[in-house]
């Protein structure tokens, strides 16, 4: 069971970090209302694929 809580915080640790990247961008800063803010959550998982072949770019690196 360790191994999924892991696998869950990671996941909500690297959306956390893609949404305050875009969240720098300057052309998301007029685009979000105040109602959009409130409704951003880390906790998406639609984009995880569960099954199936994984590719990473090992190469390349997050800002983290």
């Amino acid at each position: 069971m360790l191994s999924l809580q892991l696998i869950q915080n990671c996941i909500i640790y690297i959306n956390t970090l893609i949404i305050q990247q875009l969240l720098s961008e300057k052309e998301w800063e007029n685009r979000l209302e105040e109602e959009d803010y409130r409704a951003l959550t880390p906790m998406i998982y639609s984009h995880i694929n569960p099954y199936g072949e994984f590719r990473l770019d090992m190469d390349k690196r997050m800002a983290i």
